[in-house]
Protein backbone atom coordinates (compact mmCIF):
# COMPACT_ATOMS: atom_id res chain seq x y z
CA UNK A 1 0.00 0.00 0.00
CA UNK A 2 1.39 3.37 -1.13
CA UNK A 3 -0.16 6.65 0.49
CA UNK A 4 0.49 10.28 -0.26
CA UNK A 5 -0.90 13.63 0.43
CA UNK A 6 -0.69 15.36 -3.27
CA UNK A 7 -2.12 18.98 -2.04
CA UNK A 8 -3.93 20.53 1.05
CA UNK A 9 -5.08 24.26 1.94
CA UNK A 10 -1.81 25.99 2.61
CA UNK A 11 -1.67 27.11 6.42
CA UNK A 12 -4.75 24.86 7.19
CA UNK A 13 -4.90 25.53 11.33
CA UNK A 14 -4.30 29.47 10.49
CA UNK A 15 -7.34 29.33 7.48
CA UNK A 16 -9.58 27.34 9.78
CA UNK A 17 -9.30 29.74 12.96
CA UNK A 18 -9.97 33.01 10.78
CA UNK A 19 -13.14 31.04 10.17
CA UNK A 20 -14.15 30.52 13.50
CA UNK A 21 -12.85 33.86 14.39
CA UNK A 22 -14.98 35.64 12.18
CA UNK A 23 -18.09 33.64 13.91
CA UNK A 24 -17.01 34.85 17.38
CA UNK A 25 -15.66 38.44 16.90
CA UNK A 26 -16.77 41.71 15.50
CA UNK A 27 -13.72 41.82 13.14
CA UNK A 28 -14.69 42.41 9.28
CA UNK A 29 -12.47 40.38 6.90
CA UNK A 30 -9.31 42.87 6.77
CA UNK A 31 -8.74 42.61 10.83
CA UNK A 32 -9.42 38.72 10.02
CA UNK A 33 -5.79 38.22 10.71
CA UNK A 34 -4.58 40.30 12.94
CA UNK A 35 -2.65 38.63 16.15
CA UNK A 36 -3.06 34.91 14.71
CA UNK A 37 0.29 34.10 15.74
CA UNK A 38 1.37 30.28 16.34
CA UNK A 39 0.24 30.00 19.88
CA UNK A 40 -3.05 31.88 19.61
CA UNK A 41 -3.89 29.72 16.43
CA UNK A 42 -3.13 26.46 18.80
CA UNK A 43 -4.89 28.20 21.82
CA UNK A 44 -8.29 29.19 19.63
CA UNK A 45 -8.26 25.75 17.99
CA UNK A 46 -8.05 23.48 20.97
CA UNK A 47 -10.75 26.24 22.14
CA UNK A 48 -12.60 25.09 19.20
CA UNK A 49 -12.75 21.52 19.76
CA UNK A 50 -13.36 22.06 22.74
CA UNK A 51 -16.19 23.76 21.92
CA UNK A 52 -17.74 20.66 19.37
CA UNK A 53 -17.79 23.50 16.70
CA UNK A 54 -16.84 21.77 13.88
CA UNK A 55 -18.14 23.69 10.63
CA UNK A 56 -15.05 26.24 10.16
CA UNK A 57 -12.95 22.24 9.53
CA UNK A 58 -15.13 22.13 6.54
CA UNK A 59 -12.41 25.11 5.12
CA UNK A 60 -9.55 22.58 5.00
CA UNK A 61 -8.81 20.26 2.28
CA UNK A 62 -6.63 17.19 2.18
CA UNK A 63 -6.50 15.32 -1.25
CA UNK A 64 -4.72 11.94 -1.27
CA UNK A 65 -3.15 9.31 -3.71
CA UNK A 66 -3.52 5.57 -2.89
CA UNK A 67 -2.41 2.60 -4.77
CA UNK A 68 -2.14 -1.20 -3.38
CA UNK A 69 -5.40 -1.39 -2.21
CA UNK A 70 -8.06 -3.41 -3.24
CA UNK A 71 -11.84 -3.32 -4.48
CA UNK A 72 -13.18 -4.23 -1.19
CA UNK A 73 -11.22 -1.74 0.39
CA UNK A 74 -12.30 0.98 -1.88
CA UNK A 75 -15.76 0.46 -1.55
CA UNK A 76 -15.50 1.30 1.92
CA UNK A 77 -13.74 4.14 1.28
CA UNK A 78 -15.99 5.71 -1.27
CA UNK A 79 -18.86 4.90 1.75
CA UNK A 80 -17.75 8.01 3.25
CA UNK A 81 -19.76 10.39 1.20
CA UNK A 82 -18.37 13.88 1.61
CA UNK A 83 -15.52 13.80 -0.25
CA UNK A 84 -14.34 13.48 -3.85
CA UNK A 85 -13.08 10.63 -5.37
CA UNK A 86 -11.23 9.45 -8.44
CA UNK A 87 -10.61 5.63 -9.36
CA UNK A 88 -8.78 3.95 -11.88
CA UNK A 89 -11.24 2.63 -14.11
CA UNK A 90 -11.47 -0.95 -15.46
CA UNK A 91 -14.02 0.29 -18.03
CA UNK A 92 -10.86 2.24 -19.93
CA UNK A 93 -7.28 0.40 -18.62
CA UNK A 94 -7.11 -3.38 -19.78
CA UNK A 95 -5.35 -4.89 -17.09
CA UNK A 96 -3.26 -7.88 -19.18
CA UNK A 97 -2.06 -8.64 -15.54
CA UNK A 98 -4.35 -7.01 -12.66
CA UNK A 99 -2.61 -7.33 -9.71
CA UNK A 100 -4.29 -8.19 -6.17
CA UNK A 101 -4.08 -7.70 -2.24
CA UNK A 102 -3.82 -10.97 -0.01
CA UNK A 103 -5.45 -10.93 3.19
CA UNK A 104 -2.58 -11.30 5.87
CA UNK A 105 -4.40 -14.47 7.41
CA UNK A 106 -4.49 -16.69 4.01
CA UNK A 107 -0.64 -15.00 3.19
CA UNK A 108 0.24 -16.89 6.40
CA UNK A 109 -1.14 -20.46 5.34
CA UNK A 110 0.31 -22.10 2.66
CA UNK A 111 -1.99 -24.23 1.30
CA UNK A 112 -4.59 -20.95 1.51
CA UNK A 113 -1.59 -18.77 -0.14
CA UNK A 114 -1.80 -21.30 -2.99
CA UNK A 115 -5.49 -21.65 -3.80
CA UNK A 116 -5.73 -18.18 -3.42
CA UNK A 117 -3.21 -17.52 -5.87
CA UNK A 118 -4.52 -20.15 -8.05
CA UNK A 119 -8.08 -18.20 -8.53
CA UNK A 120 -6.19 -15.37 -8.99
CA UNK A 121 -4.41 -16.63 -11.91
CA UNK A 122 -7.83 -18.39 -13.28
CA UNK A 123 -9.49 -15.06 -13.27
CA UNK A 124 -7.05 -13.87 -15.02
CA UNK A 125 -7.17 -16.06 -17.76
CA UNK A 126 -11.20 -15.57 -17.62
CA UNK A 127 -10.64 -12.52 -18.25
CA UNK A 128 -8.19 -12.68 -21.26
CA UNK A 129 -10.46 -14.95 -22.91
CA UNK A 130 -13.65 -12.92 -22.88
CA UNK A 131 -11.82 -10.06 -23.79
CA UNK A 132 -10.61 -11.94 -26.90
CA UNK A 133 -14.24 -13.64 -27.90
CA UNK A 134 -16.15 -10.25 -26.85
CA UNK A 135 -13.37 -8.11 -29.33
CA UNK A 136 -14.07 -10.17 -31.82
CA UNK A 137 -17.39 -10.22 -31.76
CA UNK A 138 -17.82 -6.13 -31.32
CA UNK A 139 -14.81 -5.59 -33.91
CA UNK A 140 -16.58 -7.64 -37.14
CA UNK A 141 -19.99 -5.51 -35.84
CA UNK A 142 -18.20 -2.38 -36.31
CA UNK A 143 -16.33 -3.42 -39.50
CA UNK A 144 -19.93 -3.90 -40.69
CA UNK A 145 -21.28 -0.62 -40.09
CA UNK A 146 -18.69 0.73 -41.66
CA UNK A 147 -16.28 2.12 -38.92
CA UNK A 148 -12.16 2.46 -40.21
CA UNK A 149 -9.88 -0.46 -38.73
CA UNK A 150 -8.27 1.73 -36.04
CA UNK A 151 -11.68 2.95 -34.65
CA UNK A 152 -13.24 -0.72 -35.21
CA UNK A 153 -10.16 -1.65 -32.63
CA UNK A 154 -10.40 1.20 -30.19
CA UNK A 155 -14.09 0.69 -29.52
CA UNK A 156 -13.98 -3.09 -29.83
CA UNK A 157 -11.57 -3.61 -27.03
CA UNK A 158 -13.46 -0.61 -24.93
CA UNK A 159 -16.60 -2.94 -25.01
CA UNK A 160 -14.77 -5.70 -24.15
CA UNK A 161 -13.15 -4.92 -21.37
CA UNK A 162 -15.77 -3.61 -19.86
CA UNK A 163 -17.86 -6.58 -19.64
CA UNK A 164 -14.97 -9.00 -19.19
CA UNK A 165 -14.06 -6.90 -15.78
CA UNK A 166 -16.79 -8.58 -14.27
CA UNK A 167 -14.99 -11.65 -13.82
CA UNK A 168 -12.44 -9.65 -11.67
CA UNK A 169 -12.77 -10.58 -7.84
CA UNK A 170 -12.81 -7.98 -4.71
CA UNK A 171 -9.09 -8.54 -4.29
CA UNK A 172 -8.06 -6.77 -7.09
CA UNK A 173 -5.71 -4.14 -6.87
CA UNK A 174 -6.88 -0.62 -7.33
CA UNK A 175 -5.57 3.23 -7.38
CA UNK A 176 -7.61 6.35 -6.27
CA UNK A 177 -7.35 10.14 -5.73
CA UNK A 178 -9.45 11.32 -3.31
CA UNK A 179 -10.03 14.64 -1.31
CA UNK A 180 -11.75 15.24 2.02
CA UNK A 181 -12.22 18.38 4.09
CA UNK A 182 -10.77 18.19 8.06
CA UNK A 183 -14.24 17.74 9.36
CA UNK A 184 -14.87 14.57 7.09
CA UNK A 185 -11.45 13.23 7.75
CA UNK A 186 -12.46 13.43 11.64
CA UNK A 187 -15.30 11.24 11.01
CA UNK A 188 -13.13 8.65 8.88
CA UNK A 189 -10.56 8.21 11.41
CA UNK A 190 -12.94 8.18 13.99
CA UNK A 191 -14.45 4.87 12.19
CA UNK A 192 -11.48 3.66 10.41
CA UNK A 193 -8.87 3.59 12.87
CA UNK A 194 -10.67 1.93 15.04
CA UNK A 195 -9.09 -1.73 15.75
CA UNK A 196 -13.05 -3.08 15.05
CA UNK A 197 -12.78 -1.87 11.70
CA UNK A 198 -11.65 -4.18 8.70
CA UNK A 199 -7.44 -4.56 8.44
CA UNK A 200 -6.59 -2.89 5.03
CA UNK A 201 -8.79 0.28 5.57
CA UNK A 202 -7.78 0.44 8.92
CA UNK A 203 -4.43 0.31 8.18
CA UNK A 204 -4.70 3.35 5.29
CA UNK A 205 -6.70 4.98 7.92
CA UNK A 206 -3.55 4.89 10.23
CA UNK A 207 -1.20 5.68 7.26
CA UNK A 208 -3.30 9.24 6.15
CA UNK A 209 -3.28 9.99 10.10
CA UNK A 210 0.78 9.43 10.75
CA UNK A 211 1.19 11.64 7.64
CA UNK A 212 -1.28 14.36 8.59
CA UNK A 213 0.33 14.54 11.76
CA UNK A 214 3.53 15.58 10.00
CA UNK A 215 1.60 18.28 8.36
CA UNK A 216 -1.49 19.77 10.86
CA UNK A 217 -0.21 18.15 14.22
CA UNK A 218 -2.45 20.69 16.22
CA UNK A 219 -5.68 19.74 13.75
CA UNK A 220 -4.75 15.82 14.05
CA UNK A 221 -2.98 15.91 17.66
CA UNK A 222 -6.12 13.75 19.14
CA UNK A 223 -7.43 11.96 16.13
CA UNK A 224 -7.41 8.18 15.70
CA UNK A 225 -10.33 5.89 17.04
CA UNK A 226 -12.81 7.66 19.19
CA UNK A 227 -11.10 5.92 22.76
CA UNK A 228 -8.10 7.82 21.89
CA UNK A 229 -9.83 11.20 23.87
CA UNK A 230 -12.81 9.65 24.98
CA UNK A 231 -14.79 6.34 26.22
CA UNK A 232 -14.79 3.31 24.02
CA UNK A 233 -17.84 4.11 22.02
CA UNK A 234 -18.62 -0.21 21.22
CA UNK A 235 -20.20 -1.07 24.51
CA UNK A 236 -20.12 -4.72 24.64
CA UNK A 237 -18.23 -5.08 21.57
CA UNK A 238 -15.23 -3.19 22.79
CA UNK A 239 -11.71 -4.45 21.70
CA UNK A 240 -10.78 -3.73 25.63
CA UNK A 241 -7.02 -2.11 24.71
CA UNK A 242 -7.74 1.01 25.08
CA UNK A 243 -4.68 1.65 26.77
CA UNK A 244 -2.48 0.29 24.48
CA UNK A 245 -4.70 2.05 21.35
CA UNK A 246 -4.29 5.70 23.20
CA UNK A 247 -0.61 5.27 23.67
CA UNK A 248 -0.44 3.97 19.57
CA UNK A 249 -1.70 6.87 18.30
CA UNK A 250 -0.50 9.52 20.40
CA UNK A 251 3.36 8.41 19.57
CA UNK A 252 2.15 7.57 15.92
Amino acid sequence: MKVKILSYTPEPEKVISMAAKLCYSAVGVDEIEENLTPENIDEFLNRLMSLGHESPLEHVTFTFAVEGISRACSHQLVRHRIASYSQQSQRYVKLDQFEYIIPPHINEIAEARDLFIDKMKKDQEVYDKLVELLFKKHYNKFIEIGKNEKAAKRKAEKWAIEDARYVFPNACETKIVFTMNVRSLYNFLHHRCCIRAQWEIRELATEMLKQLKQISPVLFKDMGPKCVKGPCPEGSMTCGRIVQIREKFKNL
